[in-house]
């Protein structure tokens, strides 16, 4: 509460400066600067909250895109994992290839499914794919390794296993990642700046006024939307896609079909 109240007085002591700048300056500069209305006020003041606006929403913007970037990146990580932990089981024997290669699957389509629409909804991920996932951790842990070639395998499966629970872990940040609220603060704060300073700027009604009022509207409420689209980034109308594990399950089929000896996995 303290931290809040200070950061209010800091806002206030920089209103109160301006305007003893304002009032001081206006005793020191030329009367050849002066404006014989508010007009030169009006204009100025437009102008700097057009730029504040647009300051906040580049600033906002760029860092939504990165961590929309960054969620994808996890999923193409954990898609790759997925691949290769179902590949290196071929190795295994039957008994295992195919217990291993049956969780890793199931897990990929509880991704794509059940825990897809449990982000999207609540922004957490699914109990039911996790507890696929220490199933698959375990039964890698328990494969027989015998002699050197079994225990590369075996490690192998398991640095891949890390890999998807590292990338499962990573997913579920991004999952509840949310924009801090100070920012949204700015961002409206913003918002109502603009609304308001048509109203400030003098413009008389009339019906072009109007309609470039109602279209200039329309972009900013464009740029909201836009803006709370890209803060959940598993969940609304623009959520990271689930190609990466659509994709593993494709190359699980092709290396299923192809036996023992398929083809490494695709960088």
């Amino acid at each position: 509460m303290l931290g809040v109240v200070m950061q209010l007085g800091v806002l206030v002591l920089f209103a109160v400066a301006a305007v003893l700048i304002f009032l001081v300056g206006d005793r020191l500069r030329p009367k050849s600067w002066e404006h014989g209305d508010d007009a030169g006020a009006g204009h100025m003041m437009l102008d700097l909250v057009n730029m504040f606006f647009a300051a906040i929403v580049a600033f906002v913007v760029v860092i939504l895109w990165q961590q929309y970037d960054t969620s994808h990146e996890h999923t193409v990580s954990e898609g790759k994992a997925l691949v290769s932990v179902y590949e290196t089981a071929n190795d295994m024997p039957e008994q295992d290839r195919k217990q291993i290669q049956g969780l890793v699957k199931d897990y990929t389509k509880q991704v794509v499914g059940d825990e897809w629409r449990v982000m999207d909804k609540q922004r957490r991920l699914s109990p039911a794919a996790q507890a696929t996932l220490d199933d698959l951790r375990e039964a890698v842990a328990a494969a027989p390794a015998g002699d050197a070639n079994a225990k590369a395998t075996q490690d192998k499966a398991q640095d891949g296993v890390d890999a998807i629970v590292e990338a499962r872990y990573d997913r579920g940040l991004d999952a509840a990642y949310r924009l801090p609220g100070f920012l949204y603060v700015a961002l409206w704060f913003a918002t109502g700046m603009l609304l308001f300073g048509t109203v400030f700027s003098g413009v008389v009604v009339t019906k072009r006024s109007v309609i470039m009022t109602g279209l200039f509207g329309l972009v900013i409420g464009a740029v909201m939307v836009a803006v709370h689209q890209l803060d959940q980034p598993f969940s609304g109308g623009n959520h990271v896609s689930r190609d990466a594990y659509e994709l593993a399950l494709s190359r699980f089929e092709h290396i299923t079909s192809s036996g023992p000896a398929a083809s490494a996995n695709p960088r």
